[in-house]
């Protein structure tokens, strides 16, 4: 143990956690998942005397990693490699910054996400449909929906029906799509292949744009390509979103169900569903309600989903008519 590139990052972790002493350690093991405390603990236990040398080198790495993390958070990966390589030199500031991206879990336009939606708009409105969609795939959902709502008609169409099949991008053509847009996370993008867009993260962009810009995308989506519209709808409105809709509307809802239907739906949900639908129900039929449940016994999985998709059509066939009204996105607040 004489030598610190011998020790395993986990092990420097213990270290670390000695030489801090107790009262802190047990701070830090709160913010530790089981697995990761039960780890630690066993070196813990392994470890004997360590030599001061050791202990100061893995401090001052502490150090250096927290410094570089800070440096990042001010003004991005570039900062921080400047403002190391000219305190340590290119060679530790490559191998701090290496180590830090991946415990960050840097993704490729980190800069884009803290940048105003409006403002990227700009920039990527006039750029080809799969270069937007490649961007707001690793946006917040909220600055994704901000941008396609700004688009034209036909273009939000076919951005989000890039993101919806988008799956692996080359990590080449994310650096030069960042690189074109702004030049600040180029150099330590990782090389595995990236996963971005996809089903969810249109859903995830859809349940915040306004509902004309939905219904626009949605209608040509089943036009054009009718599996996919139909899987975007499913997960449009889950289940447990239910918590989310007034009351009125859950009373509307609860006048379209079928009975088992309900019952089933409620076997697997949480409470806070069960809690929502039976202050919308009279005392009479919540009780009713509960005993059907209690006296179903075991039911398969497959069969609740199945009675919760009907459930969320329902709601979905009495948003289209304009019977109930389902907030979603920011600008969305309901007058009564």
């Amino acid at each position: 143990m004489s030598r610190q590139q011998e020790l395993t990052g986990r092990k420097k972790a213990a270290i670390l956690l000695i030489s801090l002493g107790s009262e802190v350690s047990a701070e830090i093991f709160k913010h530790l998942s089981q697995e990761e405390i039960e780890q630690l603990t066993l070196e813990i236990a392994s470890l004997r005397n360590v030599p001061s040398e050791v202990k100061d080198k893995i401090f001052n790495e502490f150090y250096e990693m927290c410094e570089a993390r800070n440096y990042i958070l001010q003004g991005g990966i570039e900062y921080a490699r400047d403002v190391l390589e000219k305190a340590l030199g290119t060679q530790r500031a490559t191998e701090i910054l290496s180590k830090l991206t991946v415990s960050l879990q840097v993704r490729p336009f980190d800069f884009a996400r803290k940048t105003d939606p409006s403002q990227l708009l700009n920039f990527i409105q006039n750029e080809h449909p799969q270069t937007i969609a490649l961007i707001m795939a690793y946006l917040h959902p909220d600055q994704s929906a901000i941008i396609l709502s700004a688009l034209s008609a036909e273009k939000q169409v076919e951005v989000a029906r890039r993101i919806a099949m988008m799956d692996r991008t080359s990590p080449d053509v994310v650096r030069e799509v960042e690189r074109i847009l702004e030049k600040k996370l180029s150099s330590l993008v990782t090389q595995d292949f990236t996963a971005a867009g996809g089903i969810e993260s249109i859903v995830e962009v859809l349940n915040r744009v306004d509902r004309n810009t939905e219904k626009t995308i949605m209608d040509v989506f089943e036009k054009q390509d009718p599996e996919l519209a139909e899987e975007v709808k499913k997960r449009m409105f889950v289940f447990e979103d239910i918590i989310l809709l007034d009351d009125r509307s859950v009373q509307r809802v609860l006048r379209e169900i079928d009975a088992k239907d309900l019952g089933l739906a409620l076997k697997g949900s949480s409470d806070d569903v069960n809690n929502k639908i039976f202050k919308n129900m009279s005392k009479r039929a919540a009780e009713t309600l509960k005993e059907d449940i209690e006296f179903m016994g075991p039911v398969r999985l497959r069969d609740v989903e199945e009675a919760q998709q009907r459930v969320v059509n329902i709601i979905r066939r009495l948003e289209d008519a304009g019977e109930i009204i389902v907030a979603r996105g920011g600008g969305d607040e309901i007058i009564v």
